[in-house]
């Protein structure tokens, strides 16, 4: 049988180096190769901006799900080594590993989740509620306050209605030429679970969408959707200010 884990990780960059999210990439990419299963789409997560967190550009922290016959120690091994060798110098990381099936401590972690989006948390603090939920919390380089933005990922990601999806969603649109797609074509060359607008409605497969410039999908009720806005009687990408929110 398969086991479920959600993986998050954060603090692993410096300005000019690789980015958190290519590198928790890069995790999920290696766990498919050793031990095969699936690794899903990597999420950043938005954490609270304060003079007395050290962040690099946005403090946010990344997580993906994967699946697969594996044991949670094979899991930190792999992400460990790779966390070590491909961390910025200057970088504190932190990694965060949760086995979905049988968990219990739901609320408690999307608590420290929403907290960690609004307040200054402490490494102590991280600790002790790992260790409460059983979670697998483990620091790999510098202070290690990567811990507390990895452990407050899991907690946003498992809620499910936080994070945009790393990268972009490019079918043939520019920042200047749009394109127009039935809803069902994009979920079909993206593999999303659903278009929805701003009130979280889902639309229609034949409902058109026109896409323009950045395009970005979200997580929302624990899939991934691509968000979307009404404009002079049409659908269009959400913009930069309406994806705010996640």
């Amino acid at each position: 049988m398969q086991s479920q884990f959600l993986i998050c990780i954060d603090d692993t960059d410096d300005i000019g180096t690789k980015g958190t999210g290519e590198i928790a990439g890069e995790i999920g990419d290696l766990l498919m190769q050793i031990y095969g299963g699936r690794a899903g789409l990597v999420s950043r997560h938005q954490l609270y901006v304060h003079p007395d967190i050290p962040y690099t550009s946005h403090n946010s922290a990344m997580c993906f799900a994967y699946t697969g016959d594996v044991v949670l120690a094979d899991i930190r091994a792999v992400a460990a080594n790779h966390l070590v060798a491909e961390s910025a110098a200057a970088a504190d990381p932190g990694l965060a590993i949760m086995a979905l099936n049988g968990f219990s401590g739901r609320d408690e972690l999307i608590a420290f989740g929403h907290a960690a989006k609004q307040e200054v948390k402490t490494k102590a603090q991280a600790y002790t509620l790992a260790q409460a939920l059983g979670i697998d919390l483990t620091e790999h380089g510098g202070t290690g306050q990567g811990v507390i933005g990895a452990l407050a990922g899991l907690g946003l990601r498992l809620e499910g209605r936080d994070g945009r999806v790393k990268g972009q969603i490019r079918l043939g649109q520019t920042d200047d030429t749009a394109v127009v797609l039935p809803v069902g074509e994009i979920l079909a060359q993206t593999g999303l679970d659903a278009v929805v607008d701003l009130c979280g409605n889902r639309l229609d497969d034949k409902e058109s969408v026109t896409l323009l410039g950045k395009v970005k999908a979200i997580v929302y009720e624990g899939e991934f959707a691509l968000l979307v806005a009404p404009e002079a009687g049409v659908w269009r990408n959400a913009s930069r200010s309406e994806l705010k929110g996640y």
